[in-house]
Formats: C-alpha cells, sequence, structure tokens
C-alpha cells in the first residue's frame, strides 16, 4: 500500500530534481568558454569550472541530495509506481521552475501536457491504493 510518506518522498525527489534542472542549466553557462589543447585537460578545467561555480555546485548537490531520497524510496515503494510518479512530476517541477525563471514555457500544449500528466499520476495512485485493499480483503477471506 502506498504511504502519505512514501507519496511525500516521492513528491519531495520530483521537488528536488525538477527544481534544480533549471538552475543547473544556468550554472553551466560559460563553460563553452572554457578552452584546452586536449581532451583531458579540457575535461579537467571543466570539472574544475563546475565544482568551483557555487550557481552550479549548490543545485547539483541539492539534486543528488533527491537522488539518495529516491533511492531510499524505491526499497520501500512499489517501483511500478515509484518511477512513474517521481519522473512525471519531475517534469512538471521542472517546467513550473523553468517558467519562474523566465523560460519559455510551451504554451498550451505544455498546459495540456501538465493536465494530462497529472492524471495518469493521480490514475497510478488510485489502481495502488486500489490493488492494496484488494490484497488486503483477500487476505482477511483467507483467514476465515
Amino acid at each position: 500500500m502506498v504511504t502519505v510518506v512514501e507519496l511525500l518522498s516521492l513528491l519531495m525527489v520530483s521537488v528536488l530534481w525538477g527544481c534544480t534542472n533549471p538552475l543547473l542549466k544556468r550554472g553551466t553557462v560559460g563553460i563553452e568558454h572554457v578552452q584546452h589543447n586536449n581532451r583531458v585537460s579540457q575535461l579537467l578545467a571543466e570539472v574544475k569550472f563546475l565544482f568551483l561555480n557555487v550557481k552550479y555546485l549548490v543545485p547539483f548537490l541539492l539534486n543528488q541530495s533527491g537522488s539518495l531520497v529516491y533511492y531510499y524510496t524505491l526499497s520501500t515503494t512499489e517501483i511500478s509506481l515509484a518511477v512513474p510518479v517521481a519522473n512525471s512530476l519531475t517534469f512538471l517541477c521542472t517546467l513550473l521552475t523553468g517558467k519562474l525563471l523566465g523560460e519559455e514555457f510551451g504554451g498550451k500544449q505544455a498546459v495540456t501536457g501538465m493536465f494530462l500528466t497529472m492524471a495518469g499520476i493521480t490514475l497510478c495512485v488510485i489502481s495502488s491504493i486500489n490493488d492494496t485493499d484488494t490484497v488486503k480483503q483477500n487476505m482477511t477471506q483467507a483467514k476465515h
């Protein structure tokens, strides 16, 4: 059965992932100006650029903390529910955060997609709750 804690954990994952995606994109601005003459020094210079850049590092660490919560949540939640809920809500959080930061939204199609995504997530959660209730009823009947 899906518990409130599991749903809140998935919501936290989605917020941590989705809200940091546009910030990570902004934090990489300027990396294209890092130029070195060979691949290894180019890679090291880019890594140095990113990890010494607070505008990138803070969202990156928040994003990774979302991954930790996600892997913990996977240990207690049905994977058939956790993956679509977390990824769909992440998409919505990314769109909304991007919009708040002034990025293009996508118009009516994006809004339609968000409503359809929310409808799908709702159906997944309802299905999970109903499946669990059915299993409990069957177990109770088998005991008697």
